[in-house]
């Protein structure tokens, strides 16, 4: 009976979620006038240490039980956060790709497709992970997975990249940020 009752919380909070992504960013979808401003860099190396579960079992190991929690909480908001501007970014590239579609410039149309594709397939991995980690907030000691996310990021940046130097070859492309 208590699982049955945790599995309906766990699907209401996941709608809940889901649906507050789909409002968010159609709202932002409606506010963006430069597309290009909006774009957030990440740095992917804080990211990827983030969700290094070497790390975390490090801190297992290391820490109390209590104080490991606390820190593993922190470290899934902090990776949150990541993710949330990681599916941002996605959105934002998405619209792009889209414009470069409807300028009929066929030289542009396979990298403009490929955007499109791997900026759809980002944010639905991001939204994956996002249940993940709001889970693993609610069972700290759990373990997660979000590295799909980065490699799909770093894929989508690759591709904006490209979309970008064929556009504009003067002006550089940038979706991580530079240490």
């Amino acid at each position: 009976m208590i699982l049955a009752i945790a599995l309906v919380i766990a699907a209401a909070l996941a709608l809940v979620i889901i649906l507050r992504l789909a409002v968010t960013q159609s709202l932002q979808a409606k506010r963006s006038g430069d597309l290009a401003v909006s774009i957030r860099p990440i740095d992917i190396e804080a990211f990827r240490n983030l969700i290094n579960p070497e790390d975390d079992e490090y801190l297992r190991q290391r820490l109390p039980s209590n104080q490991f929690r606390g820190v593993r909480r922190e470290r899934l908001r902090a990776a949150a956060a990541y993710v949330h501007v990681a599916a941002n970014n996605a959105g934002v590239l998405v619209r792009v790709g889209e414009a470069a579609l409807a300028s009929g410039d066929a030289r542009l149309a396979g990298a403009a497709q490929q955007l499109v594709n791997d900026a759809l397939l980002l944010r639905r991995n991001s939204s994956v992970a996002l249940v993940r980690i709001y889970l693993a907030l609610a069972w700290p000691n759990s373990s997660f997975r979000a590295a799909g996310v980065v490699e799909r990021y770093e894929h989508l940046s690759s591709a904006a990249m490209l979309l970008g130097r064929l556009q504009n070859p003067a002006v550089p492309v940038r979706l991580s940020a530079q240490l």
